[in-house]
């Protein structure tokens, strides 16, 4: 195909992409409203995000399995179609439930991108996988900053959450119009064995790896999908923390490879837990502008979590295959989606707290918000002692062959 077509199509996957993180950052910036109109407390609301990252994982998990069956096309368009149902329900939703279904549509849609995209790039950009593979994925932290300053700015001009959410519409149309006049590869469904790739799921280091990746999605994900309810009366703008945590991970995301290459893998994903720890602890006791330095300690932690982790799978695991790569994905998202109702629980209970030592209502909000990042702390705090092991067990592995000579 021509290198023209093959930059539409990769203009498209950004576009894609860019509406899914759009859905997580504006989604964040919403949520007091939600609960305001609605009357829906921490845990209900808990449950309305625990939709998107429930819809995310079934989507990448089907579609990692069905990909070579249906291709890349179908998939995108079933994204699409979801995303346009999830919006439109969202803005047109009367309650909880409604509110509940919607979301899992959208998160639904926001899978099936990452099912359908990620592969489409590696085979269009045969040998340039790797970078056009990271540059593809600078727009998940990308489009969050453009979610969140526009969440900022409708809101400080009084625009209400349907507005919010129907800002998302427009780049929605436009994938879905550059749909209709892309030409799509063919694919070859015998190149890669699903059937294989299963059979090298049970390989423990790609188990032990599945487990880390549910706290390095939740200490990411979990973090920045409250960080309106958490750092609020923080003296600091919550959505301009998220556009500054998100910006960072975009310029850091797309600069990774000499990173990378110093420290390996590994060595990332162990630095990573150390500045996550250091910037959550930071956020639980600082106010005004000092949130904002904590926010950029967090977002050097979080900057490489989750392309690193899928990177481990294809370097250490490589014969899970694309399946390994999609699966473990789902599992972060899943793990996030059951985290946020109790995630939701803790504000509530910190909240009532709060109200039996008399505080105003400013303190009581400050309370609950540092009460709940303590907890948070615990996720990255874990890691820290689960990439040792992986770092240790990894040189092991690399030194065996020289010991066994």
């Amino acid at each position: 195909m021509s290198d023209n077509n093959n930059q539409k199509i990769f203009n498209l996957c950004c576009i894609a992409l860019t509406v899914t993180s759009m859905t997580f950052a504006i989604r964040a910036g919403i949520l007091g409203q939600l609960g305001a109109d609605f009357g829906l407390n921490g845990e209900e609301l808990g449950w309305v995000n625990a939709m998107a990252f429930l819809g995310f994982p079934i989507a990448t998990m089907v579609g990692g399995v069905i990909y070579n069956a249906i291709g890349a096309r179908k998939l995108i368009a079933l994204a699409f179609i979801c995303h346009l149902l999830g919006l439109v329900l969202t803005i047109t939703a009367g309650g909880f439930w409604g509110l509940l279904i919607s979301t899992f549509l959208i998160g639904f849609a926001n899978g099936a991108v990452e099912a359908g995209c990620n592969p489409l790039i590696a085979e269009i950009y045969p040998n340039r996988k790797t970078t056009m593979l990271n540059r593809f994925h600078v727009w998940f932290p990308g489009g969050i900053v453009i979610g969140a300053l526009l969440s900022s700015l409708m809101t400080s001009y009084g625009l209400n959450w349907q507005w919010q959410v129907g800002i998302i519409l427009i780049p929605t149309l436009i994938y879905g119009a550059m749909m209709l006049k892309t030409v799509f590869p063919s694919y070859d469904d015998i190149l890669h064995s699903t059937t294989d790739n299963i059979n090298h799921l049970l390989n423990p280091l790609y188990l032990f790896l599945v487990v880390c990746m549910t706290f390095t999605a939740t200490t990411e994900l979990g973090t920045q999908q409250w960080i309106e309810k958490i750092l609020g009366a923080s003296g600091a703008s919550p959505m301009l923390v998220l556009a500054l945590i998100t910006g960072l991970m975009a310029v850091g995301r797309y600069f990774a490879g000499p990173i990378i290459k110093a420290f390996n893998p590994t060595g990332v994903l162990l630095g990573s837990a150390v500045f996550a720890s250091a910037g959550i602890y930071t956020m639980s006791i600082a106010s005004g502008n000092m949130v904002y330095v904590a926010a950029i300690l967090f977002a050097i932690g979080c900057t490489y979590f989750w392309p690193t982790m899928l990177g481990c799978v294809a370097e250490y695991t490589p014969k899970t295959g694309a399946l390994g790569m999609s699966l473990i994905g789902g599992v972060g998202m899943f793990a996030v989606s059951m985290w946020n109702p109790v995630i939701g629980g803790w504000i509530d209970t910190a909240s009532n707290e709060a109200q039996q030592m008399n505080l105003t209502e400013v303190q009581a909000s400050i309370f609950a918000g540092q009460s709940v990042l303590q907890n948070l702390l615990m996720f990255p705090l874990i890691l820290i002692a689960a990439f040792v092991i992986l770092y240790v067990l990894i040189k092991k592995r690399t030194n065996q062959p020289e010991v066994a000579s």
